[in-house]
């Protein structure tokens, strides 16, 4: 069974730091791709951030750039979103989602979703 489970998640004032963790068991790296979503209240989901399983690919969105930074570590089958200078408006229930093949790491589709970790900032 694969599954997919964030940690991280909490409340921070603006300006803090947050990282999230996204576990994988149940399937390997190999050729997958890794995205974190958020979806805040009355908002529609929006990919923030993604990497390849190769490592070498990351992407995020204009309004994250400079301040998130995905990683991973292959040895613990984990990928990370550290989540720095953060403002009121990243606050959003995140996700992470796995894909074997080609997507829009924005929107998906994904095949595997993660429950889901809130991050709440305050001003």
């Amino acid at each position: 069974e694969v599954q997919l489970v964030e940690s991280g998640g909490g409340l921070v004032q603006a300006g803090g730091s947050l990282r999230l963790s996204c576990a994988a068991s149940g399937f390997t790296w190999n050729d997958y791709v890794i995205g974190w979503l958020r979806q805040a209240p009355g908002k529609e989901r929006e990919g923030v951030s993604c990497i390849h399983s190769s490592g070498d690919s990351t992407f995020y969105i204009d309004s994250v750039k400079g301040r998130f930074t995905i990683s991973r570590d292959s040895a613990k089958n984990t990928v990370y979103l550290q989540m720095d200078s953060l403002k009121p408006e990243d606050t959003a229930v995140y996700y992470c989602a796995a894909v074997g093949g080609p997507t829009d790491w924005k929107t998906g589709p994904y095949d595997y979703w993660g429950q889901g970790t809130q991050v709440s900032v305050s001003s």
